[in-house]
């Protein structure tokens, strides 16, 4: 029996004769099922279509893409360590030659995820490499498309995972959306996050924080602060967000601030006292 996968939003069901009547992810208002209908697809059918694209981000960090883009269209990250390779986030598709890759760069000790859009097929990259636990945080229990013993529901506020990496629950998008904390890593060793869309990297660089993206949901005022004071004991120089070009380089503790403010005025409803935008160059036209 195949385990089909939602073609909008990547969650993959356990096996079964026939497709789900619907997507639990996709019928949650942070999300939504397509206008055109519920449809589904299979890894089976997937891997005569789609492959996984590997680029190095930096020593010790593979981000792993599928292509053509699927779903939301989310990469995911496999940081490589002496005590056991972490995958932060996961995508749907796997085939073969993904688990041989993989395992050539040292395997998966463990999943560990963001928030419920991210789980992806996580379940079938787990039996890929010797069951590898999925964390999954508590808070999040009911949004798991499809429950396994290799899930783990972890609770409180933070998991550390040895080796200078913390996973913190920051809340906003979902109850336990998290990010991950990485030390040694990131531009000058100076400390990384891997947020996924916890924080979302915007297109200039900065930061944004929404309850939902494609329905465009912002989160209050009072969440944003949680989430900002929660990040508050790490320092961190590099963000790298859940899409390949969303990432924040240098600087990212000062980005963050700095976005929170900016945040924050806007949903105060002090947008209007933000700088004009530059005027165009030469004599403007009175038309």
């Amino acid at each position: 029996m195949p385990a089909f996968i939602c073609t909008t939003c990547g969650a993959q069901y356990p096996n079964s004769d026939a497709p789900p009547q619907g997507c639990l992810i996709c019928r949650d208002h942070r999300q939504y099922v397509n206008p055109s209908g519920q449809a589904w697809t299979t890894l089976e059918a997937m891997r005569t279509t789609h492959f996984n694209a590997f680029r190095r981000l930096e020593r010790g960090l593979m981000g792993i893409g599928t292509f053509p883009a699927f779903a939301i269209g989310q990469r995911a990250l496999l940081l490589r360590r002496p005590e056991g390779n972490i995958l932060w986030d996961c995508i749907s598709f796997l085939d073969d030659a993904t688990v041989t890759l993989v395992t050539a760069l040292g395997g998966i000790a463990a999943i560990v995820t963001s928030h419920p859009h991210f789980i992806a097929s996580a379940v079938e990259w787990s039996h890929a490499f010797r069951s590898a636990p999925v964390y999954v945080h508590g808070m999040d229990r009911r949004f798991v498309p499809r429950l396994d013993p290799v899930i783990t529901f972890w609770e409180g506020d933070t998991l550390d995972l040895g080796g200078g990496m913390t996973v913190i629950r920051c809340g906003g998008h979902f109850p336990g959306s998290s990010v991950l904390h990485w030390e040694s890593g990131g531009a000058g060793g100076g400390g990384a996050l891997l947020t996924g869309d916890t924080l979302q990297v915007r297109p200039d660089k900065g930061l944004t924080f929404m309850y939902s993206y494609p329905n465009m949901i912002p989160l209050d005022a009072a969440t944003v602060r949680r989430l900002a004071d929660a990040l508050t004991p790490y320092r961190f120089e590099t963000i790298y967000g859940g899409w390949w070009e969303r990432v924040v380089p240098v600087r990212a503790g000062q980005v963050m601030a700095d976005s929170v403010a900016r945040y924050l005025r806007a949903v105060g409803g002090e947008a209007g006292g933000w700088p004009d935008a530059p005027q165009p160059h030469g004599e403007e036209e009175d038309f």
